[in-house]
């Protein structure tokens, strides 16, 4: 009897561990710029493996100092329904699973939410276990964050190119100019990198990537510019 009641107060503390350390972390970050992520981290150790220099080019800026047309491009690209779901696009998840029942080519349907949640807090391999955090992470970052700060840690975090993250690293390497004056070609042109940045060179654009940035900037057209602060 004493070992249950041990094991109850073990678990229960662990439990409020967890839920007290996530929502903190994710309260600190509404406010303080995200200079690291677990990819970052997982990149430099994969180079270090390789024998290869670090390679980590990143940069915080904050979304006001961003061109206007680069949370349009990465909404036009990764999630059209950006502003107007809650963190889950269920009409994209609905046709991923039509899509794979009817036995075509697998794709993902995560949000820019997701994206963030799991750029942030979590790590890339697939699992249930991620997935689950993921879920719960970005329902926090929904409630806590708000979109605009979503948007922004979003195009500070995210991979844009082999040792490259953000918007003014991006910005900054591939264009030799501040994210802030990058153009709405330049903007789709790096949103046409996001499925496979480690691939595709938004310095060096395949005639694929071209194509891409050509329809990208088409859906840009039905996407209003991201709320000013």
């Amino acid at each position: 009897m004493n070992f249950l009641k041990r094991l109850q107060r073990i678990v229960r503390w662990i439990v409020l561990l967890f839920f007290g350390s996530t929502i903190l972390s994710v309260l600190v970050y509404r406010w303080c710029p995200v200079h690291i992520t677990p990819l970052m981290l997982i990149r430099c150790a994969q180079q270090m493996g390789r024998g290869e220099e670090i390679r980590l080019r990143h940069r915080w800026v904050d979304l006001d100092s961003m061109s206007k047309y680069m949370p349009v491009a990465v909404m036009a690209s990764e999630d059209q329904r950006f502003l107007q779901h809650h963190g889950f696009d269920f009409v994209e998840i609905s046709n991923a699973i039509e899509e794979r029942r009817q036995g075509k080519r697998s794709r993902g349907g995560s949000t820019i939410s997701q994206q963030t949640a799991k750029n942030v807090f979590l790590w890339p391999a697939q699992s249930w276990v991620r997935k689950g955090l993921e879920t719960y992470f970005t329902a926090l970052i929904e409630v806590i964050w708000g979109k605009r700060r979503i948007m922004e840690v979003y195009l500070n975090s995210i991979e844009m190119g082999d040792g490259i993250y953000g918007a003014e690293a991006v910005a900054q390497m591939n264009f030799h100019r501040p994210a802030g004056e990058l153009t709405r070609a330049n903007c789709a042109l790096v949103a046409a990198t996001l499925p496979n940045p480690l691939r595709f060179d938004s310095a060096h654009p395949s005639e694929y990537m071209l194509k891409r940035q050509t329809t990208i900037m088409q859906q840009m057209r039905h996407i209003d510019l991201f709320p000013a602060k």
